[in-house]
């Protein structure tokens, strides 16, 4: 028998497992039932498909989704795997063919949707296809949908509880990206688990950068910049369907292909829209909430939040839509407090006085994402019940960090006042002892006796309740996971209070200092290639009428580009490449790799040293002002540094500074006039047209004329 290295190579073309799979799998192959929570991105559909493939038997995979099924089964297929999925968009007769293609022993994973699998028929089908080639597992993929306490709570998936009584012997295996400790208890009452193995891995994504930008009042402009900056495909997600319609037909209209999402969309244009994104042929889908556990679309590179989201849950879900194949990806949160009122009416609405305080919590821990100066990744792993340090690395705040004061004195006068109120109480009491407040709950347990009673009445509750969160973000302090919060003194609070510790707390910080990447001449070939082969991965993709990061996907891709392999022997060895695509797709990726390496033009004249350097901040996702600030330049000097680069081919995006509308107004006028000065063709074209988006046109169209 092989071993599972082999088998991974052999059906996924990886050459190593992921943290965590190899364990997963090899308890699979065990029969034990398993509970798998593991972040977006981290590989949860090769912990069931591998080891269906080596089981006897078929896998049953339960999938939310009809989208999601079919775009897992379409991946599998296209990696040689006898996958299907059985789901109301096929007819009876089609049903029935793969029926019989299942009890044959041609299928290795059936994908279906909770309805179906607990149908009275189609159990009646499950028990005729254990008596034959039997079952190997059942799969609940986005298992998070089983418990009423999950953020997408499904009733259908709660009827899966049928599954362990009526095969009692057949192995349950549930996975989900997102589960609190409470969801992940009842995932296993709920299915009736025999001494699961449960494999819990960090919810720290640390390939997405998060980001927290006010958002502006012209906010389209705001988003508008920000899309043309950024490369690649993205998701803008809004609290309102009339939003989603706005911005898709403005961005449209300013050159980005756009779609809107939402539910009100018939399910045929739902899914029309759905597939254009996911197949590369528009750029951005503008949505709102209606779009989201149904994407399997590996390579989105980033997700705006253009409202603020109703809880972290939430948000760590939509944002975690981007960078799922591993590659850096950006999350970005456009803020506006006023967002807080919106929500709260839509909390009002609950008939359940539970529902809404647990909602108006959640909505808090939000807010409070929104508003830290510390590391953003503190809160949001919180909320998951996972410790983090800070200092990520990986988000706005660590990569622009504070400036810090020097706080003990304060710090020490909070830390006491939870010492001599038992450390019973949370932070809003807290303040209210430090604060010297009347208020009956101060008097009821008779804190206003207290010596820290009204010590703290110098400062705002506003500031007392950011040191009293900064103290926790930093360890220097506990806080009680429950619905209460109760502040509990550690080791290092008791070292503050013993004056044997500093206590420092970031405050706004406006000298930022920015720091520069350095270049390297050699990406720009590997950029240039990498862009070759995705137009040809897009070509392939559009004649099978599949998505493009199912031929391969992008870091498979960027693998090529790198080490240009010059036959079907060395593009073998590289990882992502089965046998099965290598027999399939290899000749034409050699082909365009050797046609690349060929072409007499390559020699590409390297930018000289000042050119260089805004070439460094262009590709940091600076603006052309901004980088004028930063060199100490004028505009129009770093104008001309990017029209030059341009001209010597690199790689730059004319359409971040001029609209694609316009672009193709002054290649006309260029084109009937010839090369005439920019004067000439700037009293041609009129006011509408600047100086400086004619320079970088006539660039731009020198260097494709060349």
């Amino acid at each position: 028998m092989a071993s599972l290295q082999q088998s991974l190579k052999q059906y996924f073309g990886h050459d190593r497992f992921r943290d965590g799979q190899e364990e997963i799998i090899n308890q699979a192959l065990l029969d034990r039932d398993l509970l798998v929570i593991m972040p977006t991105g981290g590989g949860k559909s090769l912990c069931f498909q591998l080891p269906a493939l080596l089981k006897k038997g078929v896998a049953i995979v339960v999938s939310p989704l009809i989208s999601l099924m079919q775009d897992q089964v379409m991946a599998l297929q296209d990696n040689g795997i006898n996958a299907t999925f059985l789901n109301s968009t096929l007819d009876y007769t089609e049903v029935r063919r793969r029926e019989e293609a299942i009890l044959a022993g041609k299928i290795k994973l059936v994908y279906l949707a909770p309805e179906r699998l607990v149908s009275e028929k189609f159990q009646q089908f499950l028990q005729l296809l254990t008596s034959t080639v039997t079952i190997s597992f059942f799969a609940i993929d986005e298992a998070h949908c089983i418990s009423e306490w999950g953020h997408d709570f499904r009733q259908e998936y709660r009827q899966l509880r049928q599954l362990r009584f009526r095969f009692p012997n057949i192995p349950l295996m549930a996975l989900t990206a997102t589960a609190t400790t409470r969801v992940q208890k009842d995932i296993i009452t709920q299915l009736n688990f025999k001494n699961p193995a449960i494999h819990r891995f960090s919810f720290n994504r640390s390939n997405l950068y998060y980001e927290v930008q006010p958002r502006q009042k012209r906010t389209y402009q705001q988003l508008f910049n920000l899309i043309r900056r950024l490369d690649g495909s993205g998701i803008v997600y809004c609290f309102a369907r009339k939003t989603t319609e706005d911005l898709a037909s403005r961005l449209t209209q300013d050159g980005i292909s756009a779609l809107p999402y939402h539910g009100r969309l018939s399910d045929e244009v739902r899914s029309n829209y759905q597939n254009s994104f996911i197949r590369d042929d528009v750029r951005i889908m503008v949505a709102t909430l209606a779009f989201g556990m149904g994407i399997n679309k590996p390579d989105v590179r980033f997700v705006i939040h253009h409202d603020l989201p109703r809880n972290i849950e939430s948000y760590y879900q939509e944002s975690g839509r981007a960078g799922r194949d591993g590659d850096p990806a950006k999350c970005i949160l456009l803020y506006n407090p006023n967002d807080e009122y919106k929500i709260n009416y839509f909390i009002k609405q609950k008939e359940s006085i539970q529902e809404q305080k647990i909602s108006y919590q959640q909505l808090k821990k939000v807010i409070e994402y929104a508003e830290t100066n510390y590391c953003r990744r503190i809160i949001q792993l919180s909320y998951f019940g996972e410790r983090f340090r800070g200092d990520c690395d990986g988000c706005d705040n660590c990569l622009n960090p504070k400036e810090f004061e020097d706080c003990t004195i304060e710090a020490q006068k909070f830390l006491s006042c939870v010492a001599r109120c038992n450390e019973k109480f949370g932070i809003k009491h807290i303040i209210e002892v430090l604060r010297g407040s009347t208020s009956d709950k101060v008097y009821k347990y008779g804190h206003h006796l207290l010596s820290t009673y009204g010590i703290g009445k110098d400062k705002t509750v506003e500031e007392w309740e950011y040191l009293g969160k900064s103290l926790v973000y930093q360890g220097l302090l506990n806080q009680t996971e429950d619905s209460y919060k109760i502040l509990k003194l550690n080791k290092d609070s008791w070292e503050i209070l013993r004056q044997k510790k500093q206590v420092k707390i970031a405050v706004e910080n406006t000298n930022k200092n920015r720091v520069i990447h350095e270049y390297h001449p050699k990406a720009l070939e590997v950029e240039l290639l990498m862009q070759r082969l995705k137009k040809l991965r897009k070509k392939l993709a559009d004649q099978e009428n599949i998505a493009p990061y199912v031929i391969f996907g992008d870091s498979t891709l960027k693998i090529m580009a790198q080490m240009q392999p010059k036959n079907l022997k060395s593009l073998a060895k590289l990882s992502g490449i089965t046998e099965y695509k290598l027999n399939k797709y290899g000749h034409y990726f050699i082909e365009e790799i050797t046609y690349f390496l060929n072409e007499e033009n390559l020699t590409v004249a390297l930018p000289t040293t000042t050119q260089m350097k805004t070439l460094q901040l262009y590709q940091q996702g600076l603006t052309i002002p901004e980088i004028a600030k930063e060199r100490g330049f004028a505009v129009s000097t770093i104008i001309t540094h990017i029209s030059e680069l341009i001209e010597l081919n690199q790689s730059i995006d004319i359409d971040k500074f001029v609209l694609s509308k316009k672009k193709e107004v002054i290649v006309n006028t260029i084109e009937q006039m010839g090369d005439q000065s920019l004067k000439t063709l700037k009293e041609k074209l009129g006011d509408n047209y600047s100086y400086d988006e004619i320079k970088l046109v006539k660039a731009w169209y020198k260097r494709m004329k060349n």
